[in-house]
């Protein structure tokens, strides 16, 4: 799957996103009624590890969390003018849900737009490792004998007009995670943030 959840303390809802490909869009619209007829309260989505996937697929996803019309992610051209932006469709399931984001260096692409998102509309609390810094935007053009060259032709800005390319997403709170906390099946990370999400009122 590319979407699950659990509970956790009782109503906290834990949303592991792997992907934003597939079916996203219904495994998720199904996961958010899950959600909600647990009786959740909080949140904690994480999105470690994800690699990203279809723009479409974050703005959808963002638009559970947002109000209609916010801004999700700006794409932009670099020439000074050019620039076109995606906008939450305003589903409004947990637009006021109090949550917290893991992200660390494996959150790349639509992960790090999500949670540059989220971060900017809402002030979410951010906790783990910076991300990877996959924000570009990229077109193939077909040359002569079957090859091919990728350009990139603009670049990932958050909604506060901070890219993505490069600088990946800082943690508001840093955790790191070390090779003995896996082995030892600990996840200090996630500790942290269910530390904070209990004192979110």
């Amino acid at each position: 799957p590319t979407v699950e959840w659990e509970k956790k303390n009782g109503d906290i809802a834990y949303i592991k996103m792997h992907n934003f490909i597939g079916n996203i869009d219904a495994e998720y619209r199904r996961t958010a009624r899950e959600i909600i007829a647990g009786n959740t309260k909080k949140i904690i989505l994480d999105l470690r590890d994800n690699p990203g996937g279809f723009l479409d697929s974050a703005i959808e996803v963002a638009s559970y969390f947002t109000q209609k019309g916010e801004l999700v992610a700006i794409e932009d051209f670099g020439n000074g003018h050019q620039r076109n932006e995606f906008r939450s469709e305003g589903y409004r399931y947990f637009d006021k849900t109090p949550m917290v984001v893991l992200i660390n260096e494996g959150s790349a692409s639509a992960s790090e737009i999500l949670a540059g998102a989220l971060k900017d509309t809402r002030s979410v609390t951010l906790v783990g490792e910076k991300t990877f810094g996959k924000g570009s935007v990229q077109e193939v053009v077909d040359l002569a004998q079957g090859t091919a060259l990728k350009v990139t032709v603009a670049r990932w800005l958050t909604p506060s007009g901070r890219s993505i390319q490069d600088a990946g997403i800082e943690p508001d709170v840093i955790v790191e995670m070390t090779a003995e906390n896996k082995d030892q099946g600990k996840d200090p990370q996630l500790d942290k943030a269910l530390e904070i999400i209990r004192n979110i009122k």
